[in-house]
């Protein structure tokens, strides 16, 4: 008896440990990209109010069994549960910082709900030209990958990103069967192509520079085959002569895959390229933004990434393009589209230096996420 027993400890030992399930790092990587706040929710810390609330949730998703559209529906949510998530993530209502939790809970339950409606139902994404589900709207394919997002959030419904509430899972699963992980597709931001600069910025002394950067905006080619338009190429060309002159120590060049739908050149990508084999502009002096689809989150990200590499906020940036697209940067429509998309302006633009530059002053505002744009939040 004595021997069966330590003949099973010695099995037990040499046994692999097992988790309690199969994390999937890329989907866990964008739900925190994505819901931040949401995702990070301790759904056992909840309230009666919200415990009965996320059990109806549950058993409205029950009733459809293997019914993926009614899954789809199920899963969205209604202006009282967002109502009721909003207030748990609020535990000191009266602070400032208890007020942007608030604001963004609702928020990435917005951007849940858009994500659904579009990759789970075949609506109309924000910019139709560029996003949207890989199947059309009423197509065989649409509904088959609907039904393996399904399956694949209930699979992973144990996974830690969507503890809180199996939509989570859901809207995750939809974005990464239309393979579109654009929004963590360069991550670490602070390693890869940045990881240079990045080091250099941490002993750099930023006085000695009139502007905090360069930034690049970029112009995708109306082709599949071409890496860098005529355009991304003259903002290159004047980039890398700024540079030279000693304007600035970084060169931000901002663009992701996007102009046109389905191109798999990433325009930063490409503008560091060019930079460096055509001009020789060092690869610690280029910081790619590799995530922005708008002139609006050009401006928004570079501000972002002008924050991590800790330059100071108090000084400028220069904004450059060819002529006609920094006159839309400098005119009053780009502040009220600003407004209209993000809610809030990224930096103040400033004085026009040259047909090709204008200033830039970042806005801290700059760090909100926005899920509503579920490949750039």
């Amino acid at each position: 008896m004595r021997l069966a027993l330590l003949l099973c400890m010695a099995l037990a030992a040499i046994q692999p440990v097992f988790a309690a399930t199969a994390e999937d790092r890329v989907i866990a990587a964008l739900g925190k990209r994505l819901f931040p706040v949401v995702a990070a929710m301790d759904r056992s810390q909840a309230g009666a109010e919200v415990r009965s609330m996320l059990a109806e949730r549950g058993h409205r998703l029950a009733a459809c069994a293997d019914d993926a559209p009614c899954k789809v529906a199920a899963s969205a949510w209604k202006e009282d549960e967002i109502g009721l998530v909003s207030e748990m993530a609020a535990t000191d209502g009266a602070s400032a910082e208890a007020r942007e939790r608030r604001d963004a809970v609702r928020r990435e339950l917005a951007g849940l709900n858009a994500i659904l409606d579009v990759y789970g139902k075949g609506g109309t994404p924000r910019y139709p030209e560029i996003d949207g589900p890989i199947g059309k709207k009423g197509s065989q394919r649409l509904a088959a990958d609907i039904a393996v997002a399904a399956s694949i959030g209930e699979v992973g419904r144990d996974e830690a990103v969507a503890a809180f509430d199996p939509s989570i899972g859901l809207a995750l699963a939809l974005i990464d069967v239309n393979d579109r992980l654009d929004a963590i597709a360069f991550e670490p931001f602070d390693g890869g192509f940045n990881s240079d600069a990045f080091q250099r910025a941490g002993k750099l002394d930023w006085s000695r520079y009139r502007y905090t950067s360069i930034i690049v905006l970029g112009a995708g080619p109306e082709d599949l085959l071409t890496p860098l338009s005529a355009r991304g190429k003259l903002h290159i060309k004047v980039a890398a002569q700024r540079y030279f002159n000693g304007l600035a120590p970084f060169i931000i060049v901002s663009g992701a895959a996007v102009h046109p739908r389905e191109t798999r050149f990433v325009e930063a990508v490409e503008m560091r390229r060019a930079l460096i084999e055509r001009y020789g502009v060092p690869a610690h002096a280029i910081v790619i933004e590799p995530y922005a689809r708008h002139t609006t989150t050009n401006l928004r990200n570079s501000a972002r990434l002008l924050m991590s590499m800790k330059a100071p906020m108090d000084r400028d940036a220069l904004v450059l393009s060819d002529p006609r697209h920094i006159d839309a940067v400098e005119s009053a429509e780009f502040i009220a589209r600003n407004q209209r998309e993000l809610g809030y302006q990224p930096g103040k633009v400033g004085e026009r230096t040259s047909p090709f530059d204008i200033v830039f002053r970042p806005s801290p505002d700059a760090a909100r996420v926005d899920p509503l744009d579920p490949l750039d939040p």
